[in-house]
Order: C-alpha cells, then sequence, then structure tokens
C-alpha cells in the first residue's frame, strides 16, 4: 500500500445514501436541447448547411439523453436489476474478481 492511500471501507449503507446524477442530466439535457435547436433555426435561415447538420446531430443526441434520463427516472429510485445480473463484488487488491461463470474455452476475463 501506498502512503497516504485511502482505501474506500464500504458500510454497507451506500444504496442509503447515493445521490442519483438524473436530475442534473436532466436540466443539462433540456439546456442542450434548447442551444442545438437555437442553433439549428439560426444556422438554417442563414444558410450554413454544415452548421445546421452538426446542429441537427446534436439536438438528436440531446434528445435522446433526455429520453434515456427521463426513463430511468420513472423506473423509481428502488429499481434493482434482475437476477442475472451478479452482485457487485468490491474492488480487492486493485482488482476486480471475477464471480461469472468459466466460458469454457480456457480463457477468462481480466
Amino acid at each position: 500500500m501506498l502512503e497516504g492511500e485511502v482505501i474506500a471501507m464500504r458500510t454497507g449503507s451506500e444504496p442509503a445514501t447515493a445521490r442519483s446524477p438524473l436530475r442534473l442530466r436532466l436540466w443539462l439535457s433540456l439546456w442542450g436541447t434548447f442551444w442545438a435547436l437555437f442553433g439549428l433555426l439560426a444556422f438554417s435561415l442563414t444558410g450554413r448547411p454544415g452548421w445546421t447538420v452538426a446542429c441537427a446531430v446534436l439536438l438528436a443526441l440531446t434528445l435522446l439523453d433526455l429520453w434515456v434520463v427521463t426513463y430511468r427516472m420513472r423506473q423509481g429510485a428502488r429499481y434493482q436489476p434482475g437476477r442475472d445480473v451478479p452482485p457487485y463484488e468490491p474492488d480487492q487488491d486493485g482488482r476486480p474478481r471475477w464471480r461469472g461463470p468459466d466460458p469454457g474455452d480456457g480463457t477468462r476475463p481480466p
């Protein structure tokens, strides 16, 4: 262990004390959607097709992110993955342990 290195200990209360960044992402997506739409309209009216396409692509990305954020917010704060997702195991010795089944070809993921 390096001098001054801090080891994060799990207390077991992480799910209860975790803060979701979804509300911040929602506001940033709305802000980006507004400016991408503004740029799309401004550049299309001034006859700049390259910038218009760039703003259209940015608008599509911000709308996609907005949809993903609202979808995840509607899942609720207590959403848990299904039984097919293995539980999280903390980092040990700087390297996560592999808990999944052996792929059968003699190799194991890092």
